[in-house]
């Protein structure tokens, strides 16, 4: 097996596989905790120091679970730290982001007509940002403004605003919205890895040294860990923005993201209210639905012109391919129907994952999706509908390989 485009395909295909396992352990693990902490009762006889507990039934077992704000009088030997749940997220998450959007910077990340820089540029503007989102964050919540968990997230709701238009300025509309999502999960990791778990680690070893753990540590590490919990659902949303489009293939594509954000923190207050049994805020959802009107209308509003995308060196080379024009006849009587601004097929309103097959530009800006979708695979057309021969495949084949 020595084509190294399969290769790369099933490596993206494995990484992606993995982030998704992994965010599905933390994302789980952090709503039950959150569920947990809210819906804890104050009951007479508890032990000295519990600050709550709650009884549970799954899987036809009972569970008594207690909190201590400190810790007990005395530790068991083991304890669970969850925190590889994020730090696996993270890691397979950044990983992800290199082999397909740095590797295929090119094609995902650089849009020449928003910022005509090269890919060693645009990587390295991709790292400095993420990393610089976190020393903000942090430099933010340590300011006097950390004082006021309110205050405090308001700003930190115009950064994110900020930073969206800011990643539409820099990359495609559909790297502008992962970047948002890796800007954000950065921040959650580095809470959980650089706050929470050492601060819990130095309560801990305050305790079996016998001294009074500092509460400041204690206030920090809450703060943190309440902000990562209205961040994870638009965090959410962001890790599978690449399916939509219609959210970030449109002008007002940074106005969409700060939207999600609000819909997010709105629903996460929703279930935070029900879990604290505090009431049953139902208007965080009418709220919410206002704000996905607004979204669609905005996802549809006419756009300014922006001129043509300039072709990179590699797509010069696909039309320039002797095989080029027998390949333009096929994926426009194969693929054109559904791939285009405005699909004869019934029941398409948009070209799937805003693919477009009408221009020469466009099939040679997509040449190894074609290669690898319906080439190399019988993935296109969806059920071969449009009846595309084995020779047509194999012409795919040969014009990606000679030409790339």
């Amino acid at each position: 097996m020595n084509d190294f485009a399969l290769i790369w395909e099933w490596l993206s295909f494995a990484v992606r596989w993995v982030h998704v396992v992994t965010a599905i352990a933390w994302i789980g693990s952090s709503f039950y905790f959150i569920a947990l902490d809210l819906g804890l009762v104050q009951r007479p006889g508890l032990p000295k120091g519990a600050h709550g507990e709650e009884w549970q039934v799954h899987g036809g077992g009972f569970y008594h679970i207690q909190k201590y704000l400190v810790a007990p009088a005395s530790l068991p030997e083991h304890l669970t730290w969850f925190k590889w749940e994020s730090y696996s997220t993270w890691l397979s998450g950044f990983a992800l982001l290199a082999i397909v959007y740095y590797a295929g910077a090119d094609l995902y990340l650089i849009d020449r007509n928003v910022l005509d820089v090269s890919a060693p540029a645009a990587i390295l503007i991709s790292i400095a940002s993420i990393g610089l989102g976190w020393l903000l964050y942090d430099a933010l919540c340590r300011s006097s403004l950390g004082k006021s968990d309110t205050a405090l997230m308001l700003v930190l709701y115009l950064v994110l605003v900020a930073m969206s238009w800011g990643y539409t300025q820099l990359f495609t509309g559909r790297a502008a919205f992962l970047h948002m999502g890796a800007f954000t999960a950065t921040i959650m990791t580095a809470n959980v890895f650089l706050i929470i778990i050492p601060n819990q680690k130095i309560v801990v070893a305050d305790l079996k040294a016998g001294r009074k753990p500092d509460p400041r540590l204690g206030q920090q590490a809450k703060q943190r860990s309440l902000h990562n919990n209205y961040l994870t659902l638009p965090v959410i949303f962001l890790m599978l923005s690449n399916h939509y489009p219609l959210a970030f293939g449109t002008q007002f594509n940074w106005v969409i993201a700060s939207l999600v954000f609000l819909i997010g923190m709105l629903i996460r207050h929703y279930f935070n209210t029900v879990h604290a049994r505090q009431g049953n805020p139902h208007w965080t959802w009418a709220v919410s639905a206002i704000l996905f009107v607004v979204i669609m209308w905005l996802s549809t509003a006419p756009q300014v012109l922006t001129g043509e995308r300039r072709a990179s060196a590699a797509e010069e080379r696909f039309v320039a391919s002797a095989h080029f024009p027998a390949v333009r006849n096929t994926v426009l009587g194969r693929c054109a129907m559904c791939h285009a601004a405005e699909p004869g097929f019934e029941g398409i309103g948009t070209a799937p994952k805003g693919v477009e097959l009408e221009t020469d530009a466009d099939i040679a800006a997509h040449a190894r999706e074609i290669y690898l979708q319906a080439g190399l695979s019988h993935a296109m057309p969806p059920g071969n509908l449009t009846a595309m021969t084995e020779d047509e495949r194999r012409l795919l084949v040969t014009w990606f390989k000679e030409a790339r």
